[in-house]
């Protein structure tokens, strides 16, 4: 059944998705800025989707809240490294190989069908294909990924991290020696021109997004160097489009480095989700989890680490 909200402005001058917020006090934002965006709001009869919009005294507004859909994904029991857990959250340490959620060549097997069976209340949270899923992590990126168990909890997280106030640090392996000792890459990104598989620095009036990523060098190995990187926004194949564009890829990334293998059998890049900050979404705790990095990670460090000292 599709729940309706009938309002009637009577002030002109706030923006359409602050007037939703203020008076439907149940509905979050961002929720309320999704059902826009997917067309589920009728300004004077007519689909609005521009939350900017601004209304005026006298417009009528009708918001549906549409049915959850039934969830076809099938729950499968696939084990899974638990970091934290409770009643509204739960933080894993993803392996490499994982898909996180399903997408043509990968219907089963994801991350999304063993939430399912460890989660039976999922579906309807966040979305039918990614229930609970607020952030991703490329298949062979490894380490930390937070999933919400509620639909508070989604909401509260997927605006921390709109905020920026959510952390998140990563170990990453590069190619070269940078020349300084950390930086900021501020180039936005978007889908590669030529090639729809890949992402690019794209500039803005052609489609790309606005990305920032911090860096930091923790060690240098030779050839190759430890880095850690702290997004501040969440694009796709971020770290990774980004330290190719300073000439920097990471190891064994497949797609934006070229550079020869360092002898070291990796699944794919040499990048680990390493470390999450957030506020609980219920107390507002402070929440900092560390995902240990996989055996390959650290025997490509123990590798790299051998070839300097000798």
């Amino acid at each position: 059944m599709v729940t309706a909200f009938n309002l009637q402005v009577e002030e002109t001058g706030e923006r359409l998705d602050r007037y939703l917020s203020e008076n439907l006090p149940n509905l979050s934002r961002s929720r309320i800025q999704q059902l826009i965006e997917q067309g589920n709001v009728h300004l004077n009869e007519q689909i609005c989707t521009t939350k900017k919009i601004t209304v005026k005294a006298g417009d009528r507004i009708t918001l549906e809240i549409p049915e959850v859909q039934p969830l076809q994904v099938q729950a499968q029991d696939i084990p899974l490294d638990i970091l934290y857990e409770d009643d509204h959250l739960l933080i894993l340490n993803k392996p490499a190989g994982l898909v996180v959620h399903p997408a043509p060549g990968h219907p089963d097997g994801t991350l999304v069908n063993a939430l399912l069976a460890h989660c039976p209340n999922l579906p309807g949270i966040g979305g039918v294909q990614r229930p609970g899923i607020v952030h991703r992590l490329d298949k062979d990126t490894t380490g930390a990924i937070a999933i919400a168990k509620t639909d508070i909890a989604y909401h509260s997280l997927q605006a921390q991290l709109q905020a920026k106030t959510a952390r998140r640090e990563y170990l990453g392996v590069v190619y070269g020696a940078p020349k300084t000792e950390n930086g900021i890459i501020d180039e936005p990104i978007g889908r590669h021109p030529q090639d729809r598989k890949k992402m690019a620095v794209v500039p803005i009036e052609k489609g790309g997004r606005n990305a920032v990523t911090h860096w930091q060098i923790l060690e240098r190995l030779g050839n190759q160097t430890l880095v850690i990187f702290q997004l501040e926004t969440g694009r796709t194949h971020q770290i990774r489009v980004h330290s190719a564009k300073i000439g920097h890829p990471i190891v064994g990334d497949p797609i934006y480095s070229s550079a020869h293998s360092v002898g070291v059998n990796l699944r794919g890049q040499a990048l680990h989700a390493w470390r999450l900050k957030l506020q609980h979404p219920v107390s507002g705790d402070l929440i900092e989890v560390t995902a240990p990095p996989p055996q390959t990670f650290t025997t490509l460090l123990e590798i790299l680490r051998r070839r300097v000292a000798s």
